[in-house]
């Protein structure tokens, strides 16, 4: 934790601090912007590495949203090198962590007896340590090594702090702009992170992704330890290997052919389950999948699971289909029927049809570079053309998790820089949709 021990939680002096950071670092990121633009290099980090240490030290140890904001903003890879990356994922699962006593005092108090009478083994320096919680390696009184979620005392007020912020931004923008759906979206937002307080409904998530999970062989769920689990203290097997993260680090030292296995076992991750059943893991960082020994691909941390509903679903199985079989389909038609709404469907069309031909040229390509095919860059380029046009558009709220998901398994294909026939891990997909 923090040098006082003690996590700040009021809003005008988590406020004060990002603040604070923002002064510091707009000097950097200005420079460098400017840099970038009349370079027009895009290889130009927009952060340097000593903005990134300030960066990663303030958030790290503010923990909460803001926390998660910059775990988002560690996996851009059109807006840090691979060097300042690397610097910015330690908030992924390297923030500072809670002393022994405090930890100590949380498991006792959730757990209803100390860890020493609740576990046969538990280990006082953590696994890791991200925004809500800290992770301790420990073994059950049979003699299984588990993981053990612990939650940061005060998190929930941390949290709540910085919604509140960020909520009062959304409502001055949403007013001023007139896209009154952007409270709809933080709405949604603000939900799934106050769920994931809660140990007991992730576990119950864990259970849930496991049961979607099933379908793909090559997907690992870690299982949960009921006994051992409470509302800040999750207890879940303990799967062994090197995080997405770890590899990241060191993807210069990774073959083309082992680049292009990780890729299609995260590809797996992510669309498998929601294809068999309406699941989707929308907080795909890199320190949120492992790569096993025997060629499987660990999942982990399901606070931010989603349930997508049976019109989202369904369409979005249309469209797999129809992108995998060339079949024409109408993009406006298809988005009304999985919620969208429309103020000009006919000006929107080319929109719609264009952020879905650069989304999908992975199923499309027998050869694709996920390093120079621009997925991210093109699409932001195509919203910021069109950002008077966005307004015109309404996504259905749960389209937010959806899009984090699936956005984010882009971002870290990118990162990995695969290349190969990305059409046929697609058409293996084909086979869990029902």
């Amino acid at each position: 934790m923090a040098k006082e021990d003690k996590l700040s939680t009021g809003r005008l002096a988590r406020l004060a601090k990002l603040a604070k950071l923002s002064a510091k670092l707009s000097t950097d990121v200005v420079s460098r912007g400017v840099k970038r633009l009349a370079s027009k290099d895009s290889a130009e980090s927009i952060l340097g590495a000593g903005a990134a240490e300030k960066l990663v030290a303030t958030l790290g140890d503010l923990k909460g949203l803001a926390m998660k904001i910059g775990q988002q903003v560690s996996m851009d890879p059109e807006l840090l090198s691979p060097e300042v990356r690397a610097v910015v994922a330690r908030l992924q699962n390297q923030a500072p962590p809670m002393p022994w006593p405090r930890v100590y005092e949380v498991l006792k108090s959730q757990l209803g007896r100390p860890p020493e009478e609740a576990y046969a083994e538990f280990e006082e320096t953590p696994l890791a340590s991200a925004s809500l919680g800290q992770v301790h390696r420990a073994v059950t009184k049979d003699g299984t090594a588990v993981a053990v979620k612990v939650q940061y005392p005060d998190i929930a007020r941390a949290l709540m702090a910085d919604l509140d912020n960020l909520g009062t931004m959304v409502g001055v923008l949403a007013t001023t702009t007139r896209l009154s759906q952007g409270k709809a979206y933080f709405a949604e937002l603000r939900e799934s992170m106050m769920d994931e307080l809660d140990y007991r409904q992730e576990a119950a998530r864990c259970v849930q992704f496991a049961q979607a999970a099933a379908c793909a062989p090559d997907l690992r769920v870690p299982r949960v330890f009921d006994e051992l689990t409470s509302e800040k203290v999750l207890t879940l097997e303990l799967l062994h290997g090197p995080t997405l993260k770890d590899l990241l680090h060191h993807s210069t030292q990774l073959t083309p052919e082992e680049r292009f296995r990780v890729s299609r076992l995260l590809i797996r991750a992510i669309w498998a389950p929601f294809l068999h059943s309406g699941l989707i893991h929308s907080d795909p960082h890199p320190g949120n999948f492992i790569l096993l020994t025997d060629g499987t691909i660990g999942v982990l941390d399901f606070g931010a699971i989603k349930k997508l509903s049976p019109a989202w679903v369904d369409v979005n199985r249309r469209l797999f289909r129809y992108t995998m079989s060339g079949e024409p389909w109408d993009c406006i038609q298809l988005s009304l029927d999985c919620g969208f709404a429309f103020d000009e469907p006919d000006t929107a069309r080319d929109f719609v049809a264009t952020v879905v031909d650069i989304a999908t040229r992975p199923p499309r390509s027998r050869d694709l570079d996920f390093k120079t095919a621009g997925i991210s860059r093109d699409l932001r380029s195509h919203f910021l053309k069109n950002a008077t046009r966005l307004g015109t558009i309404r996504p259905p709220r749960e389209s937010v998790q959806f899009y984090r998901a699936v956005g984010g398994m882009t971002q870290n294909l990118e990162n990995l820089g695969a290349r190969g026939d990305f059409r046929r891990v697609y058409e293996e997909l084909l086979g869990f949709v029902p």
